[in-house]
């Protein structure tokens, strides 16, 4: 037999724009659930920018691991990547896009990094009040530099939170703890190993070099690493 409770709040998981008794939106938390099933992304700034490292987590040994693209550019000084249903992130970071083009070509200058989050975060917001829709179930990551190094989360709910260091997806607990002992302000290369030691001392026996993908964001530009070039930043942790 069912607890009470689970009768209780059964009634109020059937529409997005109904709050339980006790002032939950229950779609909007099983959204969160989903973020928690995607691959972990870290990310972290540094003295002269800031750094992405994101497990692809390969499903399948016969997909092509350089096809998984897990971080996208958003602007030549912007960068964004997800943890939840790729999909929907591909919809919010394709947004993301046209808001800095929209702005270069109306300002002829390069968006704030937190105009762009704001921007995704109020679409991600209108998706937990209206009937008919579901929650965007994804957090996405954003990491530029604009007058100095950003990095931000946009989770479900629509809210944002600006960070020296975070994590999101399967590992953000474990990777978030080790954040929280470890982090301390160092340049990009530094920042870029201990990314890479975060994903590592969650992943544990499953780590590959293979899996991650990482970006570097600087004044001067980006530069997005792979392969051959992980794989020699992972023997120094």
């Amino acid at each position: 037999m069912q607890p009470a409770t689970t009768h209780q709040m059964m009634g109020y998981d059937r529409a997005i724009n109904i709050f339980s008794p006790d002032g939950r939106l229950l779609q909007v938390e099983y959204a969160k659930k989903t973020v928690k099933r995607g691959s972990t992304v870290i990310g972290i700034t540094a003295s002269d920018g800031v750094v992405i490292v994101a497990d692809k987590r390969l499903v399948n040994d016969l997909v092509i691991s350089d096809s998984l693209e897990k971080i996208a550019l958003v602007d030549k000084h912007i960068a964004a990547s997800s943890a939840g249903i790729i999909s929907d992130a591909r919809v919010l970071i394709s947004y993301a896009q046209r808001v800095a083009q929209q702005h270069r070509v109306t300002y002829d200058s390069p968006v704030d990094v937190i105009t762009v989050v704001r921007e995704v975060a109020d679409v991600v917001q209108v998706f937990t009040q209206s009937g008919g829709l579901r929650p965007f179930g994804v957090s996405i990551m954003f990491a530029g530099f604009d007058v100095s190094p950003k990095l931000f989360i946009v989770d479900p709910t629509g809210i944002y939170f600006q960070y020296k260091a975070c994590s999101i997806g399967e590992g953000e607990d474990e990777c978030t703890e080790w954040l929280q002992k470890h982090y301390k302000l160092v340049n990009t290369d530094e920042a870029l190993k201990m990314g890479v030691s975060a994903i590592k001392s969650f992943l544990k026996d499953n780590f590959s070099p293979e899996r991650l993908e990482a970006v570097i964001i600087k004044k001067e530009g980006i530069k997005i690493l792979k392969g051959s070039e992980i794989e020699k930043i992972a023997k120094k942790v």
